[in-house]
């Protein structure tokens, strides 16, 4: 996964073949930041100074920086799979939300 973490930002990265450089979008808020560069360092600077002027930009105007995501997930899915995960869930120790929490960490670790 082509990614670059930052103070707590994560953004995905692109190479845009027509021309020859590196775009970043930050990802997980919704405002909508990009930056790109030639380079890797340089994108890695670009991506640095993105987020910063974001926390610098929103404090200037009084605005929390943007957390698009509650903590909240609704699902819908089979009634088997719900049951499987309920069993699996007591058979480990765990709640329901416990368990499906740690199965997500697990699969989608971004390293």
């Amino acid at each position: 996964m082509n990614t670059l973490s930052y103070n707590g930002y994560k953004a995905r990265i692109e190479f845009d073949e027509t021309d020859s450089i590196l775009i970043g979008h930050i990802v997980g808020i919704n405002d909508v930041i990009g930056f790109h560069a030639d380079s890797v360092a340089e994108l890695k600077r670009a991506f640095q100074e993105s987020v910063d002027d974001y926390i610098e930009t929103c404090a200037k105007i009084g605005k929390d920086p943007d957390k698009a995501y509650s903590g909240k997930l609704m699902l819908r899915i089979s009634p088997q799979v719900h049951a499987n995960s309920a069993l699996a869930a007591k058979l480990s120790g765990k709640s329901l939300t416990r368990w499906v929490e740690d199965t997500l960490i697990e699969a989608s670790e971004l390293r």
